[in-house]
């Protein structure tokens, strides 16, 4: 086991001092080389001891950031699209011999070719993209339905259906506030005071459900953090403190904590689960907050540290739920909390995550899948060292990953896209396979060697690897998970911490509440206001309210079938009125599983 290096204290007149002592007595190329490495150490050194220097930093300055796509890889080791193809002749043979409109890699070179296509009129929105604009009605200036054409003297004129339609966009906060100045009469005789009654939309509390929508997907749905937000609210002259704020999207959050619960059971459901997790830092269980929860014993199993954001994407039918957990548990410990709440005479459900042991949920029964994606990562990394075989390599599993792809554009059914894999994939996988075994077995690769560990961790797990040629439904990659935990990393990179338990479970509650509904393809602030504002009705029905059939429930409340809540009366422009709500503090509510 290789020793830790030793580091040695040394100002930088000792290092321009040594510098002077070898130039003379080194060629000058390989002075350069010398000189080069130790102007990089210093460097790197350097920026190591600078505060807020990340890994992603030191990666760009040595030029290790780079893409994941094929073309990218074979071009930076020198190897065109061309000489691939050329040097991996039967399996082009095999791609050109398939039907054009079966054919993955022209359909990736026709797909390519209209990315690179800039399209008309790209980048401009039509006027039916502004759903909320505001709309003005301007008459004519002079003529109207009816009258006499002021061109021809003939003719009559009459309103066309569709309008001139000029658009304009204001700026304004976020946060909007409207003030009501109700006049007040007082008598001069007896001193009486008299007030203005107040319209309908000024009744309420300060703070509106829309507010409590617009923060919330602020910080959970884009990554804005509060304080942000406050300051940019004090630019614009309308304060909202960032503790404000926090009261505002907590004392919201008994509807859509009635949601979650049922997206959980919903969840536990699902016929595919994929799961991930990453890091996550809640400042009560570190630092001196965590020795005086150890000093207490009020932090069970104390030995463990580590604190994590579990992302369960769950497909359930024909919708997909994106779940998010935050603590101390890791991604297959809370997966085992969620399919407790599992029917007990469904199947097993197909687990896909990556090849860790922990996202594995103890106790239950999954089918395992794991993520290929994972597997062509460990080929891009060694490309570099072994051009020749990774090469190879990313070619022949591209194709398994085009023909996946044509699956889902052509949305065929999970039993059409398991025989189409069967007929297409089956054979590529097991060539794939065959030639690494033959690669060990005539020892071209060294098994502890980067290719060598790439090769062994593919067929370790081969049967994990391959369950896509085996059972319908069965997922490729865990693409979808990664992409869902983005939005907690955005919300770490930008909010760092939750100050507690409690702080994490309401980042929770609206982070699965917001993507979920984005998954939907409906608009997350229009769906958090609404359940905020029907709080009583979501208490009675969560089922009613899910992102997919809540605008069904709002229709029947219009047409009288649910009788709605008095004085919900909107605010002028784009504020709503505040209805009195029920304000439900989370520390009190049951936690979820």
């Amino acid at each position: 086991m290789a020793r830790d290096p030793e580091v040695v204290d040394i100002d930088l007149a000792e290092v321009q001092e040594l510098l002077a002592r070898t130039k003379d007595r080194l060629p000058p190329e390989d002075y350069d080389k010398w000189h080069s490495l130790v102007e990089t150490l210093l460097t790197l050194m350097k920026l190591v001891q600078e505060r807020g220097t990340t890994i992603a930093r030191l990666r760009r300055l040595f030029g290790l950031a780079s893409s994941e796509k094929t073309a990218d890889v074979l071009e930076k080791i020198g190897h065109s699209q061309s000489e691939t193809a050329a040097n991996v002749q039967p399996d082009t043979e095999r791609s050109s011999a398939l039907p054009e409109s079966e054919n993955p890699a022209r359909d990736a070179q026709s797909a390519g070719a209209e990315k690179k296509a800039k399209r008309k009129g790209h980048g401009r929105n039509p006027f039916t993209a502004y759903a909320d604009a505001c709309p003005i009605a301007v008459l004519h200036e002079s003529l109207r339905p009816g009258d006499e054409c002021p061109a021809c003297r003939r003719g009559t004129l009459f309103e066309l259906k569709e309008p001139a339609r000029l658009l304009r966009i204001v700026g304004q906060p976020p946060l909007v506030a409207f003030c009501w100045n109700c006049q007040r009469l007082r008598c001069s005789g007896c001193g009486a005071v008299f007030t203005a009654r107040a319209p309908a939309e000024a009744q309420g509390p300060k703070h509106s459900e829309t507010a409590a929508a617009i923060i919330a997907c602020l910080r959970y749905g884009v990554g804005m953090p509060h304080n942000r937000l406050e300051h940019l609210q004090g630019y614009l002259a309308t304060p909202m403190p960032a503790s404000t704020q926090w009261d505002v999207v907590r004392a919201c959050v008994g509807a859509p904590l009635l949601v979650y619960r049922e997206l959980l059971r919903l969840g536990a459901q699902g016929t595919v689960v994929h799961n991930d997790d990453t890091y996550m830092r809640i400042l009560a269980f570190m630092g001196k907050r965590r020795i005086e929860l150890l000093r207490r014993g009020a932090l069970p199993d104390p030995e463990r540290t580590g604190l994590f954001t579990t992302t369960v994407v769950s497909i359930v039918d024909i919708h997909t739920l994106a779940l998010f957990f935050t603590g101390r548990k890791h991604a297959g410990e809370n997966l085992a909390d969620l399919l407790r709440q599992r029917t007990a005479n469904l199947e097993p459900p197909i687990l896909m995550s990556d090849a860790l042991d922990r996202n594995v949920p103890k106790g239950h029964k999954v089918f395992e899948s794991n993520c290929a994606s994972h597997a062509r990562r460990r080929f891009v990394d060694q490309a570099e060292n072994f051009p020749t075989e990774c090469r190879y390599l990313l070619e022949t599993f591209g194709k398994v990953f085009k023909i996946d792809e044509l699956c889902r554009t052509q949305e065929l059914s999970d039993d059409e896209r398991l025989r189409k894999h069967q007929q297409e994939s089956g054979s590529v996988m097991a060539e794939i396979k065959k030639w690494m075994e033959e690669q060990f077995e005539q020892k071209r690769v060294e098994p502890n060697s980067g290719l060598g560990q790439a090769f062994r961790y593919m067929l370790k797990r081969w049967d994990k690897f391959t369950l896509f040629l085996r059972l319908p439904g069965a997922p490729l990659h865990n693409n979808i998970a990664e992409r869902t935990l983005k939005l907690a990393i955005r919300h770490r990179n930008n909010s760092l911490f939750y100050r507690s338990e409690r702080g994490a479970r309401v980042g929770d509650i609206y982070m699965t509440l917001i993507h979920t509904t984005e998954l939907q393809g409906e608009n997350p602030f229009h769906y958090l206001t609404e359940l905020m504002r029907h709080e009583s009705a979501v208490a009675e029905e969560p089922a009613a309210w899910l992102p997919w059939n809540y605008r069904d429930t709002l229709a029947r409340f219009l047409r009288g079938r649910i009788p709605a809540r008095s004085g919900a009366a909107r605010l002028p422009a784009t504020a709503a009125a505040a209805d009195i709500r029920s304000r439900t503090v989370l520390c009190d509510a049951p936690a979820p599983p």
